[in-house]
């Protein structure tokens, strides 16, 4: 009896079946350091029909990690590698067009430059949908404000609504000035967009801001400039520039990280423009963010195959 206990004395192979998984192993008798018999079952092979080999096993990690881990999340207006952007000799240089909802300053002056205060200085309710302290400014300027509807109408002293959506500036000074001609000689009129803005994305989060446009001869160098220049962490070879057009949105893209982007930092803004700057890649911190998760998982899964090989 003694010799037996000192060498574990081996029972006929037994079928264990977990998950649908089968072992086949030995169970094993032997002494515990009290003279008890105790058993332990221990694995000799095992065959799995159903579960992928270790290297599968491992692809399929790696696959799962790969597919967790996506970089440069916080890249806006994504063009892709084949993108066709728009050329910057081509940009639309003639100015902004007249939409609704902007809020336009009017000025009338009549042959001897004398203007009529009735119609540019009058009182605030007489500009619809205008508030008061834009109206303030605009009489200490000479001027009042007028909403451009949203049917694209625009309501005016005398002339009631007239359509000025889809005209430029000087095409809808020259408008009124011929429908001012019927009141007043030699009329002239001039004409300023207030709510004038763009939207800078300066390639760093928590810096993007909006821009009021006051003169309209701005350039992206100086819109940048009003932002305090790019972020530490934005690529200048990756600026976009995104223009709504009548037949849909203009993408340009520039390079101003050398002397040669000059030129295309020159360019005029206009209106609604959209001005972004590509952040560079963070790979080591989003990779990081993206792998907690999945370590969690594969430590988990790590344990658990170690129970189930060796219990002990």
């Amino acid at each position: 009896m003694r010799g037996a206990l000192q060498h574990a004395a081996k029972i006929p192979l037994f079928l264990w079946n977990v998950g649908g998984a089968k072992f086949i192993g030995n169970l094993q008798r032997f002494p515990t350091h009290r003279g008890e018999i105790s058993r332990r079952y221990t694995i000799r092979n095992m065959t799995m029909p159903h579960i992928l080999s270790k290297q599968w096993a491992f692809l399929g990690l790696t696959i799962l990690f790969l597919s967790g881990c996506t970089i440069n999340r916080d890249i806006m207006f994504s063009t892709g590698d084949n993108f066709d952007f728009s050329p910057l000799e081509e940009m639309e240089s003639s100015g902004y067009r007249i939409a609704p909802n902007d809020m336009l300053q009017f000025r009338l002056f009549t042959n001897k430059g004398q203007r009529l205060n009735q119609m540019t200085a009058g009182a605030p309710g007489g500009s619809e949908g205008g508030n008061q302290q834009m109206n303030q400014q605009m009489n200490q300027q000479g001027g009042m404000s007028y909403l451009v509807k949203p049917d694209g109408l625009i309501e005016l002293p005398e002339l009631g609504n007239i359509r000025l959506e889809g005209l430029t500036l000087e095409e809808a000074e020259e408008l009124l000035e011929e429908a001012y001609a019927s009141y007043y000689n030699e009329p002239y009129v001039i004409l300023r967009i207030l709510n004038n803005r763009v939207y800078i994305f300066p390639g760093e989060s928590g810096r993007a801001s909006v821009v009021t446009l006051v003169n309209m001869n701005t350039t992206l160098l100086e819109v940048l400039a009003m932002t305090g220049g790019i972020g530490n962490r934005a690529n200048a070879s990756k600026v976009k520039l995104i223009r709504r057009t009548a037949s849909g949105n203009e993408v340009y893209k520039m390079d101003l990280s050398t002397i040669d982007g000059l030129d295309a930092a020159n360019v005029v803004v206009q209106a609604y423009d959209i001005i972004y700057v590509e952040p560079l890649p963070q790979i080591v911190r989003e990779a990081t963010e993206s792998l907690t998760p999945i370590a969690s998982l594969i430590s988990t899964l790590t344990f658990f195959y170690a129970f189930i090989v060796n219990p002990n």
